[in-house]
């Protein structure tokens, strides 16, 4: 009975964590659109994304985005299924 009740709370928190996250193409969405579709990218972050596209010009990859100062590896992996380059 444990088990299922585990199971079945790790599937609440993983459609709950779904829910909230929607792919976004960081070569056209605002800064607030990119801290509430990323993880652990908040509005500071958010803006240095937008700040180094306006820089730089429109990331190539989704792996550029850790070319922005304060994106590390780790949050790129964490997302990169939510990141989208059009």
């Amino acid at each position: 009975m444990k088990s299922k009740l585990t199971l079945l709370a790790f599937l609440a928190n993983f459609i709950a964590a779904s829910a909230f996250a929607a792919p976004v193409n960081i070569n056209t969405a605002s800064a607030s659109e990119i801290a509430q579709s990323l993880s652990g990218v908040g509005t500071t972050k958010a803006h240095a994304i937008v700040e180094y596209r306006e820089q730089n010009g429109q990331f190539k990859s989704a792996g550029d985005i850790v070319l922005v100062n304060g994106i590390g590896q780790s949050t790129y992996v964490k997302n990169k299924q939510d990141i989208l380059i059009k």
